[in-house]
């Protein structure tokens, strides 16, 4: 179990967005665990963003932007759950907001375990 080996690095933790993780049984839940992040664009970046709303459809410049905050907020919980002990995070779920104008805030949520 987790007391007896090292935790997993968060680069190996496991993940999914079910109440378990497939051909593995929990044997210890850590709690709910969450990672975020805040992210902004630059002028050029709100600029370009501009520009692509004028001509419409896709957002490349948001998409991106959206994708690396997505990351970061997920890299975070993973730490978490790395230095809790835990090898897995079940319910993995993802909350965006906007606190200030061009400022968003990603959540990564999920409840950390151990599974053998």
């Amino acid at each position: 179990m987790a007391g007896s080996t090292p935790p997993p690095p968060p680069d190996q933790v496991m993940l999914s967005t079910t109440h378990d993780i497939p051909g593995k049984r929990t044997v210890k839940c850590f709690g709910i665990i969450f990672g975020q992040t805040v992210r902004t664009r630059g002028a050029l970046g709100r600029f370009v963003a501009g520009f692509e709303a004028l001509l419409g459809g896709r957002s490349e410049a948001y998409l991106t932007e959206l994708e690396k905050a997505r990351r970061e907020a997920l890299d975070d919980m993973l730490a978490k759950a790395s230095a809790l002990g835990a090898n897995g995070v079940i319910g993995v779920d993802f909350d965006v907001s906007e606190v200030l104008e061009g400022f968003v805030v990603v959540t990564a949520t999920g409840t950390a375990v151990y599974a053998e």
